[in-house]
């Protein structure tokens, strides 16, 4: 069994240094406006949704620059993508905070975008990926146990600043966090070079995997039923608390219930890491999409009660959990190591492309008919993912 000191030393390192940058990344850029952007819809007088357009507009600037990301992880490694995305993402809360004008608001939240797919699981994932080969499923599961914890710290961190601080100050705080710890652990510790070829007899080395040519009908499948899911997860973090006090439950026990999330993506990868690890990543995906689809019937049979909320987030928790685990294993196992940061950065654009329209569209639908309207267009593109996937064979 490797030393401690032998895998401080290697590539292994990559996990406990991206375990604590996911944690800030996602707490810092993609959890929070649930919570502020209300604040600050408020304090400057817009509207709910062109506040949220802002985080909308955010995604969709990461989706441009999702490949170019990819390419830069490729060529240079995750230390030299990760470490701007870390910067940025100090840069676009600075800038937010102090914003007054729509142009410089939505050109905050672009700066942030930007840094978003720089920072948050894609380019995480890439950077496994090239460090590690084909052999990266298991640290990238090992590494979805703590960035799905991200939630739970995320959530009552930024209600706790922006009562202590408001708004301005919470953003400032996060800022400083990703500038001072994550982009230094990005810069200097993020290990650079991949993992040295076990040795052994080149005759000993079993035959390479199968894979699938990165394009036509299966690249296309995996590319749509990722970013049809990446619908729900994007519209929910944005108004699913929101939604629950609206049918009746009060805001201390939605957020309680929200903090189920975090906790139920954990379980699920654990469970996953603990006995999935011989079955083919596609089944994973299928398993995470039922898993969904079976949530949002629960929702529609039982409605928004207490009990319902609670259930429907712990299936909802399950399944983004698995899914953000497939995110990296399924192109893994379907296409193979080589360009594998190229491939993530494809897949990657429609996934933020999606979570970009997602919470507008999401708030359009609810203020514009109900929020079980908005519910079951969500659960309509669960059934998407679900088809999408049931129709990619693995390779033979």
């Amino acid at each position: 069994m490797a030393s401690i000191r032998t895998i401080l030393a290697g590539p292994w390192r990559a996990l406990p240094v991206l375990a604590v940058t996911q944690v800030l990344a996602w707490g810092a850029l993609f959890y929070p406006p649930v919570l502020t952007v209300p604040l600050i819809a408020a304090e400057r007088d817009w509207s709910l949704s062109f506040a949220m357009g802002g985080f909308s507009a955010a995604l969709l600037a990461g989706g441009l620059v999702a490949p170019l990301v990819g390419r830069v992880i490729d060529r240079r490694g995750g230390h030299v993508a990760m470490t701007a995305g870390s910067l940025a993402g100090a840069v676009g809360l600075v800038a937010l905070a102090v914003a007054t004008h729509p142009l410089a608001y939505l050109a905050a939240w672009a700066v942030m975008g930007v840094a978003m797919a720089a920072s948050l699981y894609d380019p995480a994932f890439a950077t496994l990926g090239r460090l590690f080969g084909a052999a990266a499923r298991r640290p990238i599961t090992l590494l979805t146990f703590v960035g799905g914890l991200a939630s739970t710290v995320s959530w009552p961190t930024t209600r706790a600043l922006c009562d202590a601080l408001g708004w301005q100050g919470c953003c400032l705080v996060y800022a400083a966090l990703l500038a001072g710890v994550a982009a230094p652990l990005h810069a200097f510790v993020l290990p650079r070079k991949p993992a040295a070829p076990s040795p052994g007899p080149v005759a000993d080395a079993p035959p390479p995997a199968k894979v699938l040519p990165p394009r036509g009908k299966a690249f296309l499948l995996v590319m749509a039923g990722f970013a049809a899911y990446a619908f729900i997860p994007s519209a929910l973090s944005a108004h699913l608390i929101a939604i629950l006090q609206r049918g009746g439950i009060d805001a201390s026990t939605a957020v309680l219930i929200g903090m189920l999330f975090g906790p139920c993506q954990v379980l699920a990868r654990v469970c996953e890491f603990t006995f999935g690890g011989r079955a083919h990543p596609l089944y994973l995906a299928r398993f995470a999409f039922t898993l969904m689809v079976a949530a949002f019937v629960l929702i529609a049979v039982a409605g928004l009660s207490v009990a319902a909320a609670a259930v429907f987030y712990v299936m909802f928790g399950a399944s983004n959990g698995l899914v953000t685990i497939a995110r990296g294993t399924v192109p893994l196992a379907l296409f193979g190591p080589s360009g594998f940061g190229v491939l993530v950065g494809r897949l990657a654009a429609p996934w933020l492309a999606m979570q970009a329209a997602a919470p507008l569209v999401l708030a359009i639908v609810a203020e514009r008919s109900s929020d079980m309207a908005a519910l079951a267009l969500s659960a309509v593109f669960a059934v998407v993912a679900l088809a999408c996937f049931a129709m990619i064979r693995k390779p033979a």
